[in-house]
C-alpha cells in the first residue's frame, strides 16, 4: 500500500527494503548508523514520550539544528504520526527572528542541536506566552535531554491517533526566509509533500540500496522533501554539514555518495577548488588540466562524440575527469541543485566530467519542486529547469503586464501547491488567481516554455517579478541573469545589479578573498587590506574587464556601465546583529543591500 501521510514513508521502508544502514551521521567523530529498524523503534519512543509530556494533535513544536542529523528526520516522524505541526526554523536567524515564529505559531515545544540553539531559544522564549520547554538532541548538563522524555508505553493511543490523521490535515509550518519584512508561514498538508516526492521518484538517477549524502540545511522544504524521498525509495541517507565535504578526509570521500542535492554556490566554490589546483600544475601536467577544461565549454547534455573528437574526450576523461571524480567519492550518478540559478558554466563542467548535474525549480509553497531536469534520457536542457513534473501543471500568464513574446509569470496548479500562508488569509489571497474555475499560485517569476529538437518543453526561468529594474527610460531590465554571468568569474563572489529608475544599469560587486589575493599574487599588488586593495587600479582594471567580457551578452540596456567593488562580505547570519544581506538559501535580499550601500550607490550615479 502506498504512503498516504508522510510518517507512512518510514513504515513502507520497514516492510518493502529495510536498510542496516537507513540513517547515518558522524556522531563524536566517528560515523554512525542506525538500522531501519532502530529508526522505527526511535520514532515510536518519541512519539509516545510526546503524548505522556500533553502533546495533542494541532500543537506546533519546533525543530532546530546547526548540522542535519538523524534525530531531527526521527522527531519529524515521531511528530507527524501524532498529529502534531512541525515547525522547521534555520539555525542562524536571531533570537528576536526566533521570537517571531514562536509567537506567529503558537510553538510549545522545541528540539534543538548543538551549539548555541538552546540559550537563543531560551531567551526568545522569555516573550512567548504558552511555551513550555526546550529539549536538546544533545546531553547538555542541566537541560532537558530528548531521550529523557521517550516512553515505552502509550503504544495503543499512539496507533489511535495516526488512525485518524488525514492525507490532507496540516503537517507543517515553514516559515520562508523572505527577502522583506517578516517570514510567511506556508501550511504544507501530508498530501502536499508526498505528491511531490511521488512526483520526483521517477526521475531521480538512483534506486534502493544507494547512498546519498544530506547537507543542505533540512529545515528547507528542498532537504526536507528529498530526504524523505530518500527514505520512501529505500535510499540510505547520510546526514552532515557543508564544512568538511571536500578534501582527501572530507565526507563526499568517506561516504561516496551516488546522489545529492546542492546549491550552485557550492558547486562554484568545488570548481573554484579543483582550478586552483589546476593552476598550481606546472609544464605537461598543466596544459593537460586547461585542455581538458576547455572540452567542457560548448557541453550539451546528450552530446555524442566519435572519431579523433570522441578520442581526446576519452584521454581527458582518463587523465583528468576521473580524478575529478574521485575527489566526490567516486560514486556520483548524480547531483541536483535548486533554491537559486545554477550559472550555465558549472552545468556544462561537471556533466562533461562524468559528474551529470541537472537543475529543478521550485519553492516553499509548492512542497517545493515544479520542474526537474532528467538524469535520463533527453529530458534536460542546459539553461533551463526541465520539465514539469509529473502531477504538476505550470501556466504562462502574461495578462498582468508587458512581457517579451511567449514571456509571463509562471503560475502553478497541482496537490503540491500549499494551503496557504498560516494567519495571513490576505497575504495568501494576493498569490493566488482564478483562472477557469481553478485557483493558481503565482510564483512571482518569470518564465517561458523553450522546446528541443524533439519537441520537449522546458521551462525557462528570465527572472523574479517583483525584481525586476525600471530605468529612467521605462525600460526593464532583469538582474538575474546578468548577475549569473558575472558570479562565472572566479573573482567575483556576489554581485547585485542595480539602476531602478536610473538612467543606466550598475553593479554592486563582492570580490572573491582567495581568488582575489591569488590574483594579486600574480600580479605583484601589494596586499594590505580588502579595504585597500579594491581601490587598486590594477584590480578595478581587471573587474573592468570581467564585465567587459560578460556586456555583449546582453542588449545595450542590460550592459553594466558602472560598478563598485565592496570591501566586505554578504552572509545570511550576521554576528554584529546587523540585517544579514542574504536569506539562508543565500539569495540576496536586495532592500537589505540597497538600504546598507546607498552611499555607494548614490557615488556611482553621482546623486
Amino acid at each position: 500500500m502506498e504512503p498516504t501521510r508522510i510518517f507512512d514513508f518510514l513504515p513502507y521502508q520497514l516492510k518493502n527494503s529495510p536498510l542496516e544502514r537507513s540513517l547515518g551521521y558522524r556522531y563524536e567523530g566517528k560515523w554512525t548508523y542506525f538500522s531501519t529498524n532502530e529508526v522505527n523503534e526511535i520514532v515510536q519512543k518519541c512519539s509516545q514520550g510526546l503524548r505522556k509530556l500533553g502533546v495533542q494533535k494541532g500543537d506546533k513544536i519546533g525543530l532546530i539544528a546547526y548540522k542535519n542529523r538523524p534525530e531531527w528526520l526521527m522527531m519529524d516522524f515521531a511528530l507527524q504520526q501524532i498529529g502534531a505541526i512541525v515547525i522547521p526554523i534555520y539555525p542562524t536567524i536571531s533570537s528576536k527572528e526566533y521570537e517571531y515564529i514562536f509567537n506567529d505559531s503558537g510553538a510549545s515545544y522545541c528540539f534543538v542541536g548543538e551549539g548555541d540553539l538552546y540559550d537563543k531559544v531560551e531567551q526568545a522564549a522569555l516573550k512567548v506566552p504558552g511555551y513550555k520547554k526546550t529539549y536538546t538532541f544533545d546531553k547538555q548538563s542541566g537541560r532537558p535531554y530528548w531521550k529523557d522524555m521517550w516512553s515505552d508505553e502509550g503504544a495503543d493511543k499512539v496507533s489511535a491517533i495516526k488512525d485518524q490523521i488525514k492525507p490532507e490535515d496540516l503537517a507543517t509550518i515553514i516559515y520562508t526566509s523572505g527577502t522583506t519584512g517578516n517570514p510567511k508561514g506556508v501550511m504544507l498538508s501530508h498530501h502536499n509533500i508526498i505528491s511531490n516526492a511521488f512526483g520526483v521518484r521517477e526521475v531521480l538517477p538512483i534506486e534502493n540500496g544507494k547512498v546519498a549524502l544530506s547537507f543542505l540545511p533540512i529545515c528547507h522544504i528542498f532537504e526536507r522533501t528529498a530526504a524523505l524521498t530518500y527514505v520512501y525509495l529505500g535510499i540510505s541517507v547520510v546526514f552532515t554539514g557543508t564544512d568538511n565535504l571536500g578534501g582527501d578526509d572530507g565526507d563526499l570521500k568517506a561516504i561516496k555518495p551516488h546522489f545529492f542535492t546542492t546549491v550552485p554556490r557550492l558547486l562554484e566554490k568545488v570548481y573554484e577548488k579543483i582550478y586552483n589546483k589546476g593552476l598550481q600544475l606546472t609544464g605537461t601536467k598543466k596544459k593537460l588540466f586547461f585542455w581538458a577544461l576547455s572540452m567542457t565549454d560548448d557541453y550539451e547534455y546528450n552530446d555524442t562524440h566519435s572519431g579523433l573528437d570522441g578520442l581526446k574526450r576519452k584521454i581527458a576523461d582518463k587523465l583528468i575527469f576521473s580524478k575529478w571524480r574521485e575527489a566526490l567519492g567516486g560514486n556520483v550518478e548524480g547531483i541536483l541543485t535548486g533554491a537559486a540559478p545554477c550559472p550555465q558554466k558549472m552545468l556544462r563542467v561537471f556533466s562533461a566530467a562524468g559528474i551529470p548535474v541537472r537543475e529543478g525549480y521550485g519553492l516553499t509553497e509548492t512542497s517545493p519542486g515544479l520542474t526537474m531536469g532528467r538524469f535520463v534520457g533527453k529530458g534536460a536542457m542546459i539553461g533551463t529547469v526541465g520539465p514539469v513534473l509529473e502531477r504538476v501543471e505550470i501556466k504562462i500568464d502574461a495578462s498582468d503586464g508587458e512581457y517579451l513574446e511567449g514571456e509571463g509569470e509562471i503560475l502553478a496548479y497541482g496537490p503540491n501547491v500549499m494551503m496557504g500562508y498560516y494567519n495571513k488569509p490576505e497575504k495568501t489571497a494576493e498569490v493566488m488567481k482564478e483562472i477557469d474555475g481553478r485557483t493558481w499560485f503565482c510564483t512571482g517569476d518569470i518564465g517561458k516554455f523553450v522546446k528541443d529538437k524533439n519537441g520537449t518543453s522546458f521551462l525557462k526561468i528570465t527572472d523574479r517579478k517583483k525584481e525586476l529594474l525600471k530605468t529612467s527610460g521605462g525600460k526593464y531590465v532583469a538582474p538575474a541573469p546578468i548577475e549569473g554571468k558575472l558570479k562565472e568569474d572566479f573573482l567575483v563572489e556576489q554581485v547585485m545589479v542595480v539602476g531602478d529608475k536610473q538612467k543606466f544599469v550598475s553593479a554592486l560587486i563582492v570580490p572573491s578573498p582567495d581568488a582575489l589575493k591569488d590574483f594579486c599574487a600574480e600580479c605583484n599588488v601589494a596586499w594590505t587590506s580588502m579595504e585597500e586593495v579594491v581601490k587598486s587600479e590594477h584590480v578595478i582594471n581587471k573587474y573592468q574587464q570581467i564585465i567587459d567580457s560578460a556586456n555583449p551578452e546582453f542588449s545595450h540596456i542590460e550592459q553594466i556601465k558602472k560598478f563598485a567593488l565592496l570591501p566586505t562580505t554578504w552572509d545570511p547570519n550576521k554576528e554584529d546583529g546587523t540585517e544579514a544581506e542574504l536569506t539562508p538559501t543565500l539569495k540576496l535580499k536586495r532592500r537589505v543591500i540597497t538600504k546598507k550601500f546607498e552611499k555607494q550607490i548614490a557615488e556611482i550615479y553621482n546623486v
